[in-house]
Parts: structure tokens; C-alpha cells; sequence
């Protein structure tokens, strides 16, 4: 494979792994208002409507821990799409996690541990002879702007939460997702609330799509978000044969369902002669989209 696809290969394993390390779902907030919207539900009370009930979502399902999850990553762009698909465990607390992915027919062993994402290559791709690459996701975050915590950290995904008003929230009916009955919301986040919000809105626009389905315990069962980026101009994303300086759009939808709360997760570093530190080459990927 060419240098360029070889380019593009490790874009699209990164962009998976850093989506498969986001854990939006677990946010607790310093304020306890996650305690106090579980403890409103207790005794028989019906769960909170609209806005509030996808405000406590997010601290409800934190609550829990732990919890299995399937991926869906499915990346558009130029008439072209690819899909990665993946399944696992997740730790919901500070987001760990292990799990299986399958791109272009591939399977690919993954792990985030301490905001660092490991992937086990196909065998005949490793870089340097070694099984393992890695990109620490906190230096990424860092060039994006986001200081040394990234919205895969827990604590800085309650930001979903506090950026969303009553106007944002449209309840869309409800769905049954593994024999477990939910209802759909579509949420549009005001990308300016969010940490980085004047970063994050030059690459995806004002506002963020999201689709969550809460079970009736108010926990997340599935969040669907689009996200349209710029590709920028002499990227690897661009068609040879396109002479236009202008930037190329991919869109990206990632659905994450979550079921088995409570599930062990053990999610361990693979042993250092294993790896190769694959970050460096994230950070020039990331100034090229700039």
C-alpha cells in the first residue's frame, strides 16, 4: 500500500479508536445534581421529561459504572463511505475500555487506558516490526485546544449536559433496543457551550446533532451524533483529480449502544516493547486538518 493509503489507513483506525474512547455517557457532575435527579426518580416517581431527562441521563448512567458497548462509525466522504463496527466494555468512570473492532474487513484488538489509545494492527502493517500502536489522546486533545483534558475525559463530557436548553430538546417517540423499551430524543447542542467550543465549531459548525434513548430508569441505551468536518485543502481526503483549493467535507456518524451494566472491565497497557508510539503522527495529521 502507497504512502497515502497508508495515510489514510491510520486516520481511519485513529478516528475510530479516539470514538471508541469517547465516553459521553459518563459525566458526573461536582454539584451532586446527578444524585439529586436519581433520588427525585426514587419512590415511584415518573422519570423527567425533555430536557431534564436527557440533562440526567448522562449522570444516571455514569452511576453505573461499567457497562457493554457496540460501535457503529460509519465515515462519508466524496460519494465514498467506510464503516468500522466494534463491541466491548467500557469503563464508565474514566474511560477505559476494551474492545473489538472490524474495519474493511479487518479485526483490530483495541484498548484506552489513562486517556491512551493501543490498537493491535492486521499482522504484515505493524510500523517497526511491533503488534501494538498507540496515540495518547490527552496530547491530541491538547493541540485541539482542549488543554490536557479532551471531551473523552468523563468530567468534561457533563459539558453535553449544561449545553443544552428546552429549545434543543424534540422528543421523537419511543424504540425498543435489545428487548429493552426507550424513548428517542434528537438533541442539537450549542457547540460554543461546550469546552473548546470556538475550536470545535470552526470543524463541525454551531451546533452538534445527537440522538439519545433512554430506558425507563432514565439510563442512555443508544447516542447517535453526525458530525460534518472540513477535510482541509492538499489533504490526503482529497481527490487527485479535484483542482479546487476548496475544503472537502466528511461526515461521521457514530452510534454507541450500551446494555449489561455493571459488566467487568479490565483494560491493561500491552507490555512496552509491544509499542510503537504512533502520537507524532496523529499531531501532524491534526495540523494538516487545521
Amino acid at each position: 500500500m502507497g504512502r497515502a493509503g497508508n495515510s489514510r489507513k491510520v486516520c481511519a483506525l485513529g478516528v475510530a479508536g479516539v470514538l471508541a474512547g469517547t465516553v459521553l455517557v459518563g459525566c458526573g457532575d461536582d454539584d451532586g445534581t446527578g444524585d439529586r435527579a436519581r433520588g427525585s426518580s426514587a419512590g415511584g416517581n415518573a422519570p423527567e421529561q425533555g430536557t431534564q431527562a436527557v440533562r440526567s441521563a448522562y449522570d444516571r448512567t455514569a452511576e453505573e459504572d461499567t457497562a457493554k458497548v457496540r460501535l457503529r462509525v460509519q465515515t462519508s466522504a466524496q460519494g465514498a463511505s467506510q464503516t468500522a463496527n466494534g463491541q466491548g466494555a467500557v469503563d464508565l468512570d474514566d474511560g477505559d475500555s476494551v474492545m473489538t473492532l472490524t474495519v474493511q474487513g479487518q479485526r483490530i484488538e483495541q484498548r484506552v487506558v489513562d486517556q491512551v489509545l493501543y490498537q493491535k494492527v492486521p499482522e504484515g502493517q505493524a510500523p517497526g516490526g511491533r503488534p501494538w500502536i498507540k496515540i495518547d489522546l490527552g496530547k491530541v486533545a491538547a493541540q485541539q485546544g482542549a488543554g490536557d483534558r479532551s471531551m473523552s475525559d468523563p468530567a468534561q463530557s457533563a459539558a453535553y449536559a449544561k449545553a443544552i436548553t428546552d429549545k434543543d430538546v424534540t422528543k421523537k417517540g419511543t424504540a425498543t433496543i435489545d428487548g429493552v423499551r426507550t424513548t428517542h430524543y434528537r438533541v442539537s447542542v450549542d457547540v460554543a457551550e461546550l469546552p473548546s467550543g470556538d475550536t470545535l465549531r470552526k470543524q463541525v459548525g454551531p451546533t452538534l446533532p445527537m440522538d439519545v434513548w433512554l430506558d425507563g430508569e432514565g439510563r442512555m441505551r443508544r447516542q447517535q451524533i453526525d458530525m460534518s468536518l472540513k477535510s482541509a485543502p492538499g489533504s490526503t481526503e482529497r481527490s487527485s483529480t479535484d483542482a479546487s483549493s476548496s475544503p472537502q467535507r466528511v461526515t461521521v456518524r457514530t452510534v454507541m449502544d450500551f446494555t449489561d451494566f455493571g459488566t467487568e472491565v479490565e483494560a491493561d497497557a500491552p507490555p512496552a516493547g509491544q509499542v510503537t508510539d504512533m502520537t507524532g503522527k496523529a499531531l501532524e495529521q491534526g495540523k494538516g486538518q487545521s
